[in-house]
Parts: structure tokens; sequence; C-alpha cells
């Protein structure tokens, strides 16, 4: 087959280039982004400190001594950050934490006359510390908005049904916003990732996620955003499961060629094009059935079409899938799968030319079949 065509600059690691080029793009360091411009840069352990604070949808419980059902209660935030009680008070909630928004709660009673001033007659406690929105963006596969904290429905259900004194939702992290962002990008930059709290921003050093060393995760509170910046290149590191890495990468299979006639007949399902991340091209080329059977099959080749993470061109690779197999520097040129890679089989020229046996012979018969009968 004809070797693809990709646009210059868009191959971006090593194992896409020929077995003979060796060239990659140097790795560099990741610029400041701009959104930190005239905010302050605090030391990371400020803001791992921080206090957590209430978010939109945080369920709290409320007492007022001596009442029964008007004010004491539970209560939803809701999602213009206030907090609802009868007779019209209405208070900012979101970005409070619980002793503060307390505090907020027993001064608006008192100059009420609804409570006297003695102490503890107010105390409001957390049920539930519901799942929040983070905005990250910068090098992970999916920026925008993640949610961290969700909870399953059984997990909800037990938390509020049996409230303790107070609740912890320790999914509320870093890390767990890299993850819900679909992992961070093999070109990102991991030791500084930056945090921005408020009119505040810090770097944070998240290599210890990725080589097993002590990392401390940083617990997020409501209107956190996180950036990740790139350093242009592919890290091997980072091609893998890791706490702040994808699980794993869905990929379209094509093998619509002989030994089969389809994808269902090539048993290319959900689990063969679910596979986890750091798979190389062969080994999904083995999960789409394309390797094996016959020698007919030895000279069969494969493309794998992915898209450059960091500037978005599309590449296009074309390997031997006899020259994967055999080669002992097969690592040199066999390419890590992309969440939504795609890979396509073609048949090797002993099967085309059987095909194409076929074919005539499946067109030559019938017209030999009815000049018997007509002689």
């Amino acid at each position: 087959m004809e070797t693809p065509r990709n646009a210059p600059g868009s191959l971006y690691a090593r194992e896409q280039q020929s077995r003979l080029v060796h060239a990659e793009p140097a790795c560099s360091v990741a610029p400041l982004p701009a959104d930190v411009s005239g905010l302050t840069e605090v030391p990371a352990a400020e803001l791992m400190t921080a206090t957590d604070t209430i978010g939109e949808g945080d369920r709290l419980q409320l007492t007022v001594a001596g009442d029964t059902n008007r004010y004491t209660g539970s209560y939803v935030i809701a999602g213009n950050g206030m907090m609802e009680l009868a007779g019209g008070i209405r208070l900012t909630a979101t970005g409070r934490t619980i002793d503060q928004l307390e505090r907020n709660v027993r001064a608006a009673l008192l100059s009420r006359n609804i409570v006297r001033g003695l102490t503890a007659n107010v105390r409001l406690q957390y049920v539930e510390q519901v799942a929040m929105p983070i905005a990250v963006s910068g090098a992970v596969f999916n920026s925008g908005i993640a949610r961290v904290g969700e909870r399953q429905a059984d997990a909800r259900n037990l938390t509020v049904t049996n409230p303790a004194s107070g609740d912890l939702n320790a999914s509320r992290t870093l890390s767990t916003a890299l993850r819900a962002a679909g992992g961070v990008r093999p070109d990102a930059s991991v030791q500084d990732i930056v945090l921005i709290r408020g009119n505040q921003w810090a770097r944070i050093d998240m290599r210890g996620a990725v080589n097993g060393s002590l990392a401390t995760d940083v617990r997020l509170v409501s209107g956190d955003r996180i950036l990740v910046g790139s350093v242009g290149c592919l890290q091997p590191s980072l091609v893998r499961p890791t706490p702040i890495t994808a699980p794993g990468v869905r990929v379209f299979m094509s093998n619509l060629s002989g030994p089969t006639q389809g994808n269902g007949a090539s048993a290319i399902g959900a689990d063969a094009t679910s596979l986890p991340y750091g798979t190389r091209f062969l080994q999904g080329l083995v999960s789409a059935n394309c390797v094996g059977g016959s020698a007919m099959n030895a000279g069969r080749s494969a493309v794998l079409i992915s898209r450059n993470p960091v500037t978005g061109q599309s590449v296009v690779i074309s390997r031997s899938i006899e020259r994967l197999v055999r080669g002992a520097d097969r690592d040199q040129y066999d390419p890590y799968l992309m969440p939504g890679d795609s890979i396509a089989c073609y048949d090797s020229m002993a099967t085309n030319l059987r095909d194409v046996i076929s074919t005539v012979s499946a067109s030559v018969t019938p017209y030999v079949l009815f000049n018997s009968v007509k002689n």
C-alpha cells in the first residue's frame, strides 16, 4: 500500500517515525498559563491545608434549640449558592466553611429575635458532601468541567438515611479531577500543575502519583480551577495506568477482510476494543485478530489512525504486521495507542490473489454451466 502522508510536525512520538529514524520532538519547559496573570503565587502547602467549603448541592443539618420543625431540619444548598430558611431568610452558603455559615445562620436568627443570645443554641452539620464541578484544562484528554466526588446511589442513600456528625468526601481531590477529565496526556507537565483558588495559585507536583513516591494529594474546594501545562513531547512514563492517567483506552478496530468477512466473525467487540492504557499498536492488532492464522496472512499490513494530542493534527501510520512480530527492535516503531485511536487491517498479497481467483471463478462457473446445459 502507499505510505500515508502526514502534515509536517504532526508525528509526536519516536515510535511513529520509520524504523530507521529515531528523532522525536524535544521536551521543553511548560510555559506559565496566562490565567495566573495578576494572581498571587503561594506555596502549594498553603492550598493543601485549606478547610473544606460548602458547595452547590451539599446537604446540611440545622438544629435550633427549642425548635421542632420550623427551622430545624435538612437543607440542600441551591444552585445559586444560597441556603434558604423559613420566613424568607436567605444566606450565601457556597464558599463558606461550615463554621462560618453556622455563625451567619445564628446571627440571622438573633437579629429576628428567633433565638436568644445563648451559646450552642444553633448547630449546623454536614450530612453529605456531593460531587462538585471543577474546571480542568490543558494537557488532559477531555478538557472542560469535571465532576469530582461522585458517589454511587446506594452510598448516597446510606449517607442521607443514616446521618453522622459530619461527612468526608474523599474523592474531592486533584487526582480525581484529573482522572475525571480523561487523565493527563503523555505530554503533560505533571511536576508543576497549576491550581487556582480565588486570587491565589500554586504549582502542584504530582510526579509521586506516577513514580510511586510519597505524594500529597490536594483536596479541592468549590470554585477551584486546574491547568495542566504541556512539555511538547511524549513521555512513556505517563502512558500507563496511574492515579492521574487514563485507566484504559477505547480503540476503533476494523478487520473487514480475510480471513474473516466481518467484525462479528473477527470477535471484535466491547471487550476487545477496551484496552489498558499503555497498550501498543501490535497488542491492539492481536485484539483485532490481525495477527496469526494461515501463512498466507504473513504479508498483512495495518494502519493506525491517531491524533497529535498537542496540536490536534491527524496522524496515520502504516506498519508491516510481520515486521512488528519478528523485529527485535519493534519498540522503536511500535506506537502507543491513545484514546480514540483507530486500527485497520489489510490483507496480504497472497490473500488478495486468492480473492481475485475466487471472484473470477465465481463469475466463470455460471457461464460454463449455462453453456453445458445448452449444448
